[in-house]
């Protein structure tokens, strides 16, 4: 399956529109996990075997594990993934963004490597820094749009004059990956949670893309809000996917021998608040 038929097939084994970031931290592992980066696997594996029948995507950060030297980890973790929960997508938060020979080398780490079903990037350098993710048949990647960081108004909310009806720089990168960057049909887009009512900007500019949607939880991202923004269908089916992330409120819900419980219990209530969303319950 395309990563696209993969997140619509999860979307409804699990009735989830929920995406469990798995940004491990030794620093905030439970009991005797804590401060060992050697037990990076072991607390990831943990969270996903408590919460696989209720997520649509998982979204490994691979920066979390890098810092660590904790890549072999990675690779380990992904096996797990492809174990434990085979039609679930996996998202790698990588957000590259480079050109020619070295996208073509990190488009190689994300797909071949960790065998990823799709990866974040950063659009900023142009197609040319996409490009070489979409030749990967089937395989998604979500651009950097609308992000929920105080700084992404530095660049995302200026306008374009030279751009006719002078769009803001988010809703440019919108229309691209709607229109003629699409090449292959598996682009989405990464809009924050924390800023619904541009949400709903970039689901009028791009109506069918899937969105990564970061901020619910411990960011402070509505749930509501969030799907009744993003989230479209027609006759009870899907049209416009999203993927809703939550890590740390998952991961950390417990600091005690029950975190994995805690975290299943706190990915239960995520997933109904934003099921409910949908019917308006």
């Amino acid at each position: 399956m395309t990563f696209l038929e993969m997140l619509r097939a999860a979307e409804r084994q699990n009735n989830s529109m929920l995406c469990v970031g798995l940004d491990p931290e030794p620093a905030r592992f439970p009991g005797a996990l804590k401060g060992d980066a050697t037990k990076i696997y072991d607390f990831c594996a943990a969270i996903v075997e408590a919460t696989a029948d209720q997520v649509i995507a998982w979204k490994p950060q691979i920066a979390y594990f890098a810092a660590h030297r904790a890549e072999d980890q990675l690779e380990k973790l992904m096996a797990h993934l492809r174990r434990v929960s085979p039609n679930v997508p996996v998202i790698l938060d990588a957000k590259r963004g480079d050109i020619g020979s070295t996208a073509e080398q990190y488009a190689k780490e994300a797909f071949e490597r960790y065998g990823a079903d799709a990866v974040t990037l950063s659009p900023f350098m142009g197609f040319d820094s996409i490009q070489p993710y979409l030749k990967y048949r089937g395989k998604g990647a979500f651009l950097l749009c609308r992000t929920s960081n105080p700084g992404g108004d530095d660049l995302q909310a200026q306008r374009l004059a030279s751009v006719p009806g002078e769009p803001l720089v988010y809703e440019h990168i919108a229309r691209l990956a709607q229109g003629p960057w699409n090449t292959n049909g598996q682009l989405g887009l990464v809009v924050g949670a924390t800023y619904p009512a541009e949400i709903e900007r970039v689901r009028a500019v791009a109506p069918t893309m899937p969105l990564l949607i970061p901020g619910v939880g411990a960011q402070g991202g509505d749930a509501v809000a969030t799907v009744k923004a993003g989230w479209r269908a027609s006759g009870g089916e899907t049209t416009a996917p999203i993927v809703v992330s939550s890590s740390r409120a998952v991961l950390y819900a417990s600091s005690g021998a029950d975190f994995a419980a805690a975290a299943r219990l706190v990915a239960v209530e995520t997933r109904d608040a934003l099921q409910a969303a949908r019917t308006g319950r």
